[in-house]
């Protein structure tokens, strides 16, 4: 996991051809270190939230999901759009709270931010319809996608819930992480060279191979699933991990900006954290929820 920074970084292409990094050696390894501290930092976070109980993973994630939106409409303001933020970032914190409890309480919200949109859109004429879907798909991306750790995390409120969530996180993050190795060691062919240069389909594999191995490992000792579904839902989880990080990567060459914050020093902002994540752990909520599995 704390291998990878920005979605950007994530695959190097060692092509000879192509023109290389010339970042001193030195440079390279202390923003590896700093990298790797501030990453781990991240993740004792994260599970120590997710072990204490369900609440401290909601507090989490809420707080994760309102610094996502903030960036997200922070950018937008850098692309000249004006979304109503108060009520975006509202909706995004509120996302997991209503999941907390139910996701009854996640549809009424979902028709509560319709109608404040509506409302201001009717009351702001300086306000187009732009900015009107991007208040409402604000909070959906970065908080309403977010619900999934909450489900996740529901499965069992006792210790185990929390060592079953985090797992289900990591393995996307050693998606990135065999992404970036596998990428710097052998990457040569662009997957995305518009939206994402460095990425290669050499890495691409090789973080697939990272989200299949955690899901096996899951199926083998918390999970009553059996190899084929873990393989199927370790390849679904990796690959919409995959678009989530082209997504962001899509949104912030729009703006033109390389991280969405910096807020977390050698990852970027909290939206670079989680632009995987997002997508993600849904797919395998919908996996695991459908299979009855959990």
């Amino acid at each position: 996991m704390t291998a990878s920074s920005d979605s950007d970084s994530q695959f190097t292409d060692t092509n000879p051809s192509v023109e290389q990094d010339q970042t001193p050696i030195q440079s390279k390894t202390q923003q590896m270190v700093v990298r790797v501290i501030y990453g781990a930092g991240y993740a004792i976070l994260t599970l120590t939230a997710l072990l204490l109980g369900r609440w401290t993973t909601t507090a989490l994630i809420c707080l994760y999901a309102g610094l996502c939106c903030f960036e997200f409409f922070k950018m937008m303001r850098m692309a000249g759009r004006n979304p109503n933020e108060f009520i975006g970032i509202a909706a995004a914190v509120g996302f997991p709270l209503a999941a907390h409890f139910s996701y009854h309480w996640a549809a009424i919200l979902f028709y509560a931010l319709a109608i404040a949109t509506g409302i201001w859109f009717v009351q702001t004429p300086r306000s187009n319809i732009s900015d009107v879907a991007l208040t409402v798909f604000g909070p959906i991306y970065t908080g309403l996608l977010f619900t999934s750790v909450i489900k996740l995390r529901a499965v069992d409120p006792g210790f185990m819930g929390g060592v079953f969530t985090f797992l289900a996180m990591a393995s996307i993050w050693l998606n990135d992480t065999f992404a970036y190795f596998v990428g710097s060691r052998f990457g040569k062919h662009k997957m995305a060279p518009r939206i994402s240069p460095k990425k290669s389909w050499e890495g691409f594999f090789g973080g697939m191979f990272g989200s299949v191995l955690v899901w096996v490992v899951l199926s083998q000792t918390l999970l009553p699933m059996n190899v084929f579904i873990a393989i199927f839902t370790g390849l679904a989880t990796g690959l919409m991990s995959v678009f989530g990080d082209l997504l962001e990567s899509r949104i912030k060459r729009g703006v033109g900006v390389k991280d969405s914050g910096n807020l977390i020093p050698g990852h970027g902002g909290m939206l670079d954290r989680s632009d995987s994540l997002l997508f993600g752990l849904i797919a395998a909520t919908f996996i695991l929820t459908l299979g009855g599995i959990i």
